[in-house]
């Protein structure tokens, strides 16, 4: 009888895991790519988030900019990334366009799809973002990730820092979302 040896048994599992995801990436929605198809991604995620968190459109009203990212995928097998394109409106108009990039390495694996908007609500944090060659988050403006315990609480009269962020839509297999460690880079899409 043939003897399995841990390392030989971890590396089937790592192959078969690895397999998973990348069938998972396949599945998932492709970037954006264009101006045009990110503009219509950006419309339909905010619809879809206003029609379910009357807060977030109650801070769309008074936020000095919204930076909205429709798709992001996220994956990682102890060594992960995730990456997304969006855009940023002010006064409801698109002004610029910007991508999402993050890394990570632990304990992890899987692949998921989010999306997540991020109200700018001072003139500060609409001028951090502007201003930078690329804006990491948890350096720089104040972030709040609204949850559903902070959103019973939350109005236009309260909201005192300087950005809030409503993560949506996850789908896929991964434990965890955050935006921590995320960079945001302005770019030009076609």
């Amino acid at each position: 009888m043939k003897r399995v040896s841990c390392v030989n048994v971890l590396k089937v599992t790592t192959h078969c895991l690895l397999a998973v995801i990348m069938m998972s990436f396949m599945q998932l929605p492709a970037f954006a790519g264009s101006a045009g198809e990110i503009d219509k991604k950006v419309e339909i995620a905010l619809e879809k988030l206003y029609s379910s968190s009357p807060v977030a459109h109650e801070l769309s009203t008074v936020a000095k900019g919204v930076l909205v990212f429709p798709d992001i995928i996220k994956g990682g097998l102890i060594v992960g990334g995730q990456y997304g394109e969006g855009a940023l409106l002010i006064n409801h108009r698109r002004v610029a366009y910007y991508n999402t990039v993050a890394a990570s390495y632990g304990l992890q694996a899987g692949v998921q799809s989010f999306g997540y908007v991020m109200f700018l609500m001072t003139d500060a944090a609409l001028k951090y973002l502007e201003k930078s060659s690329g804006w990491e988050i948890g350096v720089g403006p104040s972030i709040v990730v609204v949850d559903q315990g902070i959103a019973k609480t939350l109005t236009s009269s309260t909201a005192k820092e300087d950005v809030y962020a409503f993560c949506f839509g996850q789908k896929g297999l991964m434990a965890g979302l955050g935006l921590q460690g995320s960079k945001i880079t302005k770019i030009n899409p076609d």
